[in-house]
């Protein structure tokens, strides 16, 4: 395992993260990293992408902050982006009922795959709580001082910028996001999209279309929620168009 600084290459979040890294609660994290990288457990995601979520979309950048929890933990599954797999991985079914709200509330064609990547690029932050997991142990990483330095995260974005939007999903999210200043912050609720909760209230709410118009609002562009097709994304990706990750 790299040394975890190393791997945030984006300027603008290095700046402001930089000293964070030497505080204990990150150096006892990197430390227990490091202790199951050498007792030969599989950690998701690759080391290279842990920081996906930053390194794509640069402070500068944020307009909308999606919070997830735990990457997933199957094989070829996590990279970096909450909700998110990269385009050749089955789809998760939060992911298709997320999709299935877009095309109901803006009539987006339904992906044929999961990768987010492109709404990363047009400065959506797909932000877990807990960066790592071990594979196929949900959850194995929570409490080992992710969340403190996410919570880092959201708070410099809380503090330094305006009019950003909050989608929280889930009472998790929801607890994680309750100090967000929704006095000069949009913070959108719902329930969370697993088909456990979807169909309890999480379709029919707007989410993207409240984006937009809160954006739009406060004089700022809107995001486009449109992805590409799968055959494209891959092709993108096969000739290292921009990507910060493979897809193997």
């Amino acid at each position: 395992m790299l040394i975890m600084k190393y791997l945030l290459e984006q300027p603008c979040w290095q700046m402001r993260l930089q000293d964070t890294f030497a505080l204990p609660y990150m150096q006892k994290l990197e430390a227990f990293l490091q202790g199951e990288h050498d007792a030969g457990k599989i950690i998701y995601p690759k080391s290279e992408h842990v920081f996906q979520a930053l390194n794509t979309t640069a402070f500068n950048q944020v307009k909308v902050v999606i919070l997830g929890q735990d990457p997933y933990h199957g094989e070829g599954q996590a990279h970096g982006l909450c909700f998110s797999v990269p385009p050749d991985i089955r789809m998760p079914p939060s992911l298709k009922n997320i999709y299935k709200e877009l095309h109901q509330d803006l009539g987006v064609t339904m992906p044929n795959h999961g990768c987010l990547q492109a709404w990363a690029e047009r400065g959506v932050l797909l932000l877990n709580s807990v960066l790592t997991v071990e594979q196929g142990k949900a959850a194995s990483h929570q409490n080992k001082g992710w969340e403190q330095f996410t919570d880092k995260i959201i708070a410099l974005i809380n503090d330094e910028k305006e009019h950003v939007v909050f989608i929280l999903w889930g009472a998790y999210a929801q607890k994680k996001g309750a100090f967000i200043d929704a006095s000069k912050h949009l913070v959108i609720h719902g329930l969370h999209p697993s088909p456990l909760s979807a169909h309890r209230g999480f379709f029919g709410q707007h989410y993207f279309s409240q984006t937009n118009i809160y954006l739009e609002q406060h004089g700022l562009t809107t995001i486009d929620w449109t992805l590409p097709e799968q055959e494209e994304v891959c092709k993108q990706l096969e000739l290292g168009g921009g990507s910060l990750y493979d897809i193997r």
